[in-house]
């Protein structure tokens, strides 16, 4: 019996070994910046400073743990310096959210938004600090101008959100790398990944990336566009595009960033050939006990 469990073992243990010896890469990215526009994103630090959020999706068809990401933006102002980074996950709304405080459906319109149809939610759903939870470090790209921008102030409320953008932006791109300390695990799903750059003597503006043209059945369909709020519109958000540009065609974006990380081991499995494997030694030592 015992021979016969370990040949049974070792074909299995065969077969899943190269799962569990090195876990499945996870990554996604949209790429580099087009120039388009650059959105503030910031945390709330007091003395006036309030918080501002821009958010873009990313599917994980899969459960994941992200270990890491890179975003792009503009910092702006004479000599301006990068203190608190934050990173925060939303789910897409009705998650995490109130939906009767919405008009329901299909727009879920409320008294501040046209619509929080594939939005981000209400409130995140995990989120990380450099006070502990990341570490981060960034390079210097060189000057770098946006087309357009939406600046602190530039967030409105209906019916007066559509303002076309605050006009054209310049500043020192600059690329974050982030890794962290206590990794994101995420069930399978549609996120949006936030990050918010505390600066003095200016600002974070993040920057925006081409939307790719998806076939639908396609791992990354729908990709749904950028969004932004401030504590004053907080819980609900606006369209990038669609809301604040508007126009006859509005646009739509994308946000330059990237997160990378692991698929989890399936751990349940190696569960199952623990338990085969002290069942059978029990079965067997019970007999030789007898």
């Amino acid at each position: 019996m015992i021979k016969s469990l370990v040949v049974v073992l070792a074909v299995l243990l065969a077969w899943v070994g190269p799962t569990f010896a090195t876990p499945t890469p996870f990554t996604f990215s949209t790429g580099n910046p087009d120039g388009k526009i650059a959105t503030a994103s910031r945390p709330d630090s007091g003395n006036g400073v309030f918080e501002i959020e821009s958010a873009d999706d990313f599917i994980a068809n899969t459960p994941v743990q992200i270990n890491s990401a890179t975003f792009t933006g503009l910092l702006t102002g004479a000599s301006p310096t990068v203190g608190q980074v934050v990173v925060e996950i939303y789910r897409v709304f009705p998650n995490d959210s109130d939906v009767g405080r919405t008009s329901g459906p299909p727009t879920f319109s409320t008294p501040q938004v046209p619509t929080r149809v594939n939005s981000p939610s209400d409130v995140a759903f995990d989120s990380r600090d450099s006070t502990g939870a990341l570490t981060f470090s960034t390079t210097d790209l060189g000057p770098f101008t946006a087309l357009n921008s939406v600046l602190p102030g530039g967030i409105h409320p209906k019916p007066g959100q559509t303002t076309g953008g605050d006009g054209a932006v310049s500043g020192q791109e600059v690329q974050f790398q982030v890794t962290f300390t206590t990794p994101f695990v995420l069930p399978a799903g549609h996120y949006f990944f936030v990050p918010q750059v505390g600066v003095t003597g200016g600002n974070f503006l993040w920057l925006s990336a081409p939307r790719p043209i998806v076939a639908p059945g396609t791992p990354f369909m729908p990709d749904l566009q950028s969004w932004t709020r401030d504590a004053f519109l907080d819980p609900d958000w606006l369209r990038v595009g669609t809301d604040i540009v508007g126009g006859a065609t509005p646009p739509t974006f994308n946000a330059t960033f990237s997160v990378e990380g692991i698929v989890p081991e399936p751990g349940s499995l190696g569960l199952l050939l623990t338990g085969i494997l002290a069942l059978g030694l029990g079965s067997a030592s019970s007999r030789r006990r007898h």
